[in-house]
């Protein structure tokens, strides 16, 4: 399936489940999906504002995030209320399943800052991975999580990050 300047504009229910429950659901307008990549673009669907002391999330701001069925990540381009690009704010999740109209992916604690210069690079929450148990309940997740959190971090440090967004 796919989505363009011609089909008329489809919404998506975007639903993050965190160890077993929904952690947040949010309607997002399709852009496209190619069979391996999905990309949406909703608003900060957050409550009030999220402030991480190196970037803010709050009302206005615009999320285009891209969703693979075959990586354990989502990368998510954001984006102020005047379209000024603040960073990306990689989720690593387990590969996201579309049914219907109701994209599902399961955040795995792990997460990746990119500036939007690209000279802050940070990973986030690997104490939230490590309280949350996967490495023994599930070491083969919890080894795909850590590889795909790596990957992030050397695309961003060395060149290449951008063709995932591309």
């Amino acid at each position: 399936m796919s989505a363009n300047s011609s089909d008329p504009a489809r919404q998506l229910d975007v639903v993050l489940v965190k160890a077993g429950r929904t952690k947040i659901r949010y309607t997002a307008e399709l852009l496209f999906d190619d069979g391996t990549r999905v990309a949406v673009r909703a608003p900060w669907a957050g409550d009030g504002v999220r402030d991480f002391g190196f970037v803010r999330f709050e009302r206005g701001d615009v999320f285009t995030e891209y969703y693979w069925r075959d990586r354990w990540y989502a990368v998510k381009e954001v984006r102020d209320g005047a379209g000024q690009l603040k960073g990306w704010y990689c989720d690593i999740t387990r590969p996201a399943t579309l049914s219907g109209a109701e994209l599902v992916v399961e955040d795995l604690d792990l997460d990746l800052w990119i500036s939007a210069d690209g000279t802050d690079v940070r990973r986030l929450d690997e104490d939230e991975f490590e309280e949350s148990g996967l490495a023994a309940s599930d070491p083969a997740a919890a080894a795909a999580a850590v590889a795909a959190l790596d990957e992030l971090e050397g695309l961003a440090r060395e060149g290449g990050f951008d063709a995932l967004v591309a």
